[in-house]
């Protein structure tokens, strides 16, 4: 009685959000069924030429009462997969999990620092690679990755705020059962994720989940220390986003708490 169905609600982004953390979590709920990989369909060409039935034939089999959910942080940031996502299902629900825009930033780098050491490849400083010639420099990628304003513009021309619930990531990690209850509302989802399906991990420092009986945390690539920034380079961050956090407030209607 199961079948694949094409995803009825997307987590479309911000790379080093928290996406992995909140798809893992939705998880634990009966109706929910997950995607186990990034499918890159919306936002890489050579995916999307390949149509949406292999798209449709990577996602799990489900039962008719349960929703089918992917994540691809790479959606948010790219101008083609908000109207290609519209010409699939234009009531579709989208998750946007998103923090503040500098630990954003910082947390880019460690990734792609981590990767580089293992690569055995060359690596930069945080701050060789944002101050360029005194300077900030903005047309660093993972800079540009948290104009939220500026990528949230472009999805806000398909979709309705109200199909769009944003996911708090920097509460996500410190309490996570309240901003998961808010998504099962917004999927008009029975309350089935509860306080006992989480634990504090007092070694890696966030929290890991408890369902059917197992206990999983996420993979050990989740939660790297960042480097120590230097003052008047976060002071530069800080400043260069406050206006665009303002306005991407102003878009959403809703503030965080961020620098």
């Amino acid at each position: 009685g199961t079948s694949r169905q094409i995803p009825q609600t997307i987590i479309i982004g911000v790379r080093k959000g928290g996406t992995r953390a909140l798809l893992e979590m939705l998880d634990i709920h009966p109706n929910i069924v997950v995607a186990a990989t990034e499918v890159h369909f919306f936002d890489w060409d050579e995916n999307y030429v390949k149509g949406i039935d292999w798209y449709r034939n990577l996602m799990p089999f489900s039962y008719g009462n349960q929703i089918t959910i992917e994540k691809t942080p790479g959606y948010f940031t790219s101008p083609q997969a908000p109207g290609r996502i519209h010409d699939m299902n234009s009531s579709i629900k989208l998750l946007l999990i998103l923090r503040d825009p500098t630990e954003r930033v910082i947390s880019d780098y460690t990734q792609v620092y981590y990767n580089r050491i293992e690569s055995h490849k060359p690596v930069q400083l945080f701050e060789d690679i944002v101050i360029k010639n005194g300077v900030l420099n903005t047309k660093y990628k993972a800079i540009q990755r948290s104009l939220y304003d500026v990528h949230m513009e472009k999805w806000l021309k398909h979709f309705s705020l109200d199909q769009i619930h944003i996911v708090d990531g920097n509460t996500l990690i410190k309490d996570p059962l309240p901003e998961l209850q808010k998504v099962e509302r917004f999927l008009n989802l029975p309350s089935r994720i509860m306080s006992s399906n989480f634990y504090f991990n007092q070694t890696k420092g966030f929290y890991c989940i408890r369902s059917d009986g197992r206990e999983r945390c996420l993979h050990e690539s989740k939660g790297r220390p960042h480097p120590l920034v230097n003052s008047t380079v976060l002071e530069q961050l800080y400043s260069y986003f406050r206006e665009h956090n303002a306005k991407f407030y102003r878009m959403v209607n809703h503030s965080f708490d961020w620098h």
